[in-house]
């Protein structure tokens, strides 16, 4: 089996389509990624793949290797600046270990991006299976599989595999993921009944779109309403690991490369993310587009509230 070298296996999981799965898997894995643990990415959402959109990779090709296939790097393990506390006189100060990332989905081996998936459930339940024994990921810290929403054959087919090969407690468990409205809370509980009845231990919910970050006057306006998902968690009993807001400078990050930057007096989580001033005038249009996509993150409002559930999960697993 190709996971035999993966030391922990998180499933990202939500009964609701549009809640922004994808989204939490890339920033959970930049995170782990940024605090030094080498990270694969699993994309198994087999008609909708976006995992190449969202790091910036959608033109590679996975490469054969014997008995299988080699996962597409976003970056491998490496020493970048610290540039998450801000900059002195416009340059940045500090260092840390970057841990390598690797993905692997569907949208590598289509021919065009815009090719639908017409496939029933039984070449689906095959496809997710070739996924778990034939991508040769190598040694990993954690393995992170983005899901398609709701309970249907890639995920009876994951987690039946993963029960049936994995080692004992190398399925750590699943990140819930919902939106506050009440519409997508009650698609997500069952979700989280589904973990009950497989047996997956729920590792935490996160609430995102809980609150709208303006880019112009710094104002975080909860657009969606807030606390639904603290309180479903609650309802179940299960962890809540925090809300996530929608920040226009991530899409921008996602889809320009441009390095998040801040109006004065933006503060989210309690984190003031002002960008330094000196700092702004010094970094021109090429300076801000270069650079690692993990880089760039540091510097994006979200990066802290993913650094702060990644931070919790590695201590639950």
């Amino acid at each position: 089996m190709s996971l035999a070298n993966v030391k922990e296996i998180m499933l990202v999981l939500s009964g609701k389509g549009g809640v922004g799965k994808s989204s939490v898997t890339t920033q959970l894995a930049l995170a782990l990624s940024l605090q030094g643990h080498s990270v694969g990415v699993l994309d198994i959402d087999l008609t909708g793949p976006s995992i190449p959109r969202f790091f910036g990779i959608e033109s590679s090709k996975v490469r054969q290797a014997p008995g299988g296939w080699l996962p597409v790097p976003v970056h491998e393990a490496r020493t970048i600046s610290d540039n998450a506390s801000g900059a002195q006189n416009g340059v940045f100060t500090g260092e840390r270990q970057l841990g390598s990332l690797h993905c692997m989905s569907l949208g590598f081996l289509l021919g065009d991006r815009g090719d639908a998936v017409v496939w029933r459930g039984p070449k689906k339940t095959a496809m997710v299976r070739q996924f778990l024994s034939d991508v040769h990921w190598g040694s990993l810290d954690y393995l992170l599989i983005d899901t398609p929403p709701g309970t249907s054959d890639e995920h009876i087919s994951l987690v039946e595999t993963l029960l049936k090969s994995a080692r004992p407690g190398q399925v750590s468990g699943a990140v819930i993921v919902t939106t506050p409205q009440a519409i997508s809370i009650s698609d997500v509980k069952k979700e989280i009944n589904f973990c009950r009845k497989t047996g997956v231990n729920i590792l935490g919910v996160v609430e995102n779109m809980a609150g709208f970050v303006c880019p112009s006057c710094a104002e975080c306006t909860n657009v969606f309403s807030k606390g639904g998902g603290e309180i479903m968690a609650k309802e179940f009993n299960v962890p809540f690991l925090g809300s996530v807001p929608i920040d226009p400078m991530f899409v921008s990050l996602v889809e320009e490369g441009r390095t998040p930057v801040y109006p004065q007096g933006t503060v989210v989580a309690g984190k003031d993310m002002t960008t330094d001033e000196v700092a702004a005038e010094n970094t021109a249009d090429a300076v801000r587009d270069s650079g690692l996509l993990a880089e760039k993150y540091q510097s994006c409002s979200l990066f802290p509230l993913f650094d702060g559930f990644a931070a919790k999960l590695t201590l639950k697993v």
